[in-house]
């Protein structure tokens, strides 16, 4: 075990000492939940990337036209049925009403999604709204998308918290629309909590079972889990790993953690070592996952060694997925092949706010000093680390997130680096083909022709390395006993878990 691992393990056993005594409970629930956040959102426009607290909140006070059930399966919101008419996709609504108290109608939807897809767009799935040709509307309550081409994925698509339906003409600079949402807000103090409300006329009948959600920040892992621990709040995200154990140790406690999400790695390619993909194999085989696992995930996570897609995966490919091994003497051999075996110096962007991220860069910068890179680490909070990402300002960067679907076209975002700029995928270089072969796979409806396309995606991207997976982490919630209702999705799906707050409640 290295110093600075060892020095992570007695922080996080020492931590729990002084919060042995604290795990009273309040006597009576007020029937709001309190939630404890692991960042203040950014941003509460609808259909923007702003990380997953801001889709927490969004995902509370918005719905889209469909979303995942508690099993990941697809199940209806405002739509209440859909299919597919050929190419095209028709969309039947349920009687919704607004927050506002308007109903929402099929122009609702169609104003939406040109939104998302509209020249000027900086929405996060407007390469997705590509493939829609135009949207037609029959009737209030019918919405048809009539498709340039055929893409199966689409209804998985709009069933992320990237796409909530908000009403016509409501949103107007950056505010967050008229949604349908369970909740609605009701307050806000920049920097530190967000109170939500029940929306009594919700579609659901008798949801949500809640009064009330009152979200806080709590930038500091270590705060935040003291915060459940002393019964100032019910629920938390981003369960810190060296806290895990210390958790399900609590009876009056409960953890949820779903392997799914993962760390990778970005590059930006626009000049220097960074453009040649044999450096970026380099950097593959000179990094230890088993490190990062153990140093920022206290063993609680998988290595990848290819394309982020789970073994459980029908699309997965063993060969593609068995590639970066930690081999430093074949990387540096690939540096040497590259011109640089002496090495060369670059900067690294990740955040101090999130110990995992900071952790994984750690083992990261160790790693490629002992193969000559030598790495400078730029630590800044989560809001800057967002811009620095989007307007490309680093050499690497450490990224963490999961899949928006299961589907392999969810991995688009992170390795199609053709796509405008975003903090969440490489820049400054494409992948050539890569693009046209997502685009072949997602219009594909047979299955084993799309496995064999997936096939060939994946040996793309471990050839050219448009991003380097390095580990699946154990991602968790942990929430009072008294909480009943709320299910930790499974797998890539989990960061959509607190729609299914609609139902829950306080005992």
């Amino acid at each position: 075990m290295s110093p600075r691992i060892a020095r992570r393990s007695l922080l996080g056993a020492g931590m729990a000492l002084p919060l042995l005594g604290l795990a009273a409970r309040a006597a009576e629930s007020s029937g709001v939940l309190r939630l404890g956040l692991s960042s203040y959102p950014p941003n509460l426009t609808p259909w923007i990337n702003a990380g997953s607290a801001a889709g927490t909140v969004v995902s509370l006070m918005h719905r889209g036209l469909l979303s995942f059930d508690g099993d990941g399966r697809l199940q209806g919101e405002i739509a209440e049925r859909w299919e597919a008419d050929g190419k095209d996709w028709v969309f039947h609504l349920r009687d919704v009403t607004c927050h506002n108290g308007r109903k929402m109608t099929s122009a609702d939807v169609k104003w939406t999604l040109e939104q998302v897809g509209g020249e000027k767009s900086t929405a996060y799935m407007r390469p997705q709204m590509q493939a829609v040709e135009r949207i037609e509307t029959p009737d209030a309550r019918t919405v048809r998308l009539v498709m340039k081409q055929p893409m199966v994925t689409i209804p998985e698509w709009l069933a992320t918290y990237f796409m909530p339906i908000v009403q016509k003409d409501s949103i107007e600079r950056g505010g967050v629309g008229v949604g349908c949402g369970p909740f609605v807000m009701k307050s806000a103090e920049r920097g530190t909590s967000i109170e939500l409300e029940a929306f009594p006329g919700f579609y659901r009948p008798g949801l949500p079972k809640l009064k009330g959600v009152r979200a806080v920040a709590y930038p500091d892992e270590n705060a935040r889990v003291a915060a459940l621990i002393a019964g100032d709040v019910d629920l938390i995200d981003y369960v810190p790993w060296q806290s895990m154990g210390r958790i399900e140790s609590e009876p009056k406690l409960r953890l949820d953690t779903q392997n799914g999400p993962f760390m990778y790695l970005q590059f930006n390619g626009r000049s220097g070592p960074l453009a040649n993909p044999l450096v970026r194999q380099a950097i593959g085989f000179a990094i230890n996952r088993d490190d990062i696992i153990k140093g920022a995930f206290f063993g609680r996570g998988t290595p990848i060694h290819g394309v982020p897609l789970l073994p459980a995966n029908p699309f997965y490919s063993q060969s593609a997925n068995s590639t970066f091994r930690f081999d430093p003497a074949q990387a540096r051999a690939l540096l040497a092949k590259a011109g640089v075996a002496e090495g060369f110096s670059c900067n690294l962007l990740s955040t101090a706010q999130y110990g995992m991220h900071k952790d994984t860069a750690e083992v990261v910068q160790q790693n490629l000093a002992a193969i000559g890179i030598q790495v400078q680490m730029n630590l800044p909070d989560w809001a800057t680390r967002v811009q620095l990402g989007n307007r490309g300002q680093y050499d690497l960067a450490i990224g963490g997130t999961a899949v928006e679907i299961t589907d392999p076209d969810g991995l688009s975002p992170m390795i199609d680096n053709s796509l405008p700029a975003s903090y969440i995928r490489s820049t400054g270089f494409t992948t050539p083909g890569l693009s046209e072969l997502l685009a072949q796979g997602r219009a594909e409806s047979d299955v084993s022709k799309r496995k064999e396309i997936y096939a060939r995606v994946q040996d793309l991207v471990v050839e050219n390395v448009p991003m380097l997976g390095l580990c699946y982490r154990s991602q968790g919630y942990a929430m009072t006993s008294a909480l009943r209702g709320f299910v930790n999705l499974p797998g890539p799906l989990t960061f959509y878990s607190p729609a299914t707050l609609e139902a829950a409640s306080l005992s």
